[in-house]
């Protein structure tokens, strides 16, 4: 399937899709060791913060397999 372009008065704009620049970006400057330990401080807070979460959650998602005769309330015992 062939594709046609349509006319365009200027050469160079037909020809903007193949063009190659021979310029490299220059290169990623490397994190200092302040961002890092940052990034460390930050990452170890989320997972104590997601492990903290899960134990303070599961007691509550927890179900007791038969409920005690302290936690029964009055109304249950006909008082």
């Amino acid at each position: 399937m062939l594709r046609r372009r349509e006319p365009v008065p200027f050469a160079f704009v037909a020809e903007a899709d193949r063009f190659r620049s021979n310029v490299t970006p220059p290169p990623r400057q490397r994190a200092s060791a302040r961002e890092m330990a940052g990034r460390w401080l930050l990452g170890l807070t989320i997972v104590a913060g997601f492990a903290g979460s899960l134990a303070l959650g599961m007691p509550a998602l927890s179900q007791d397999q038969a409920p005690s005769q302290t936690q029964q309330s009055q109304a249950s015992q006909g008082h």
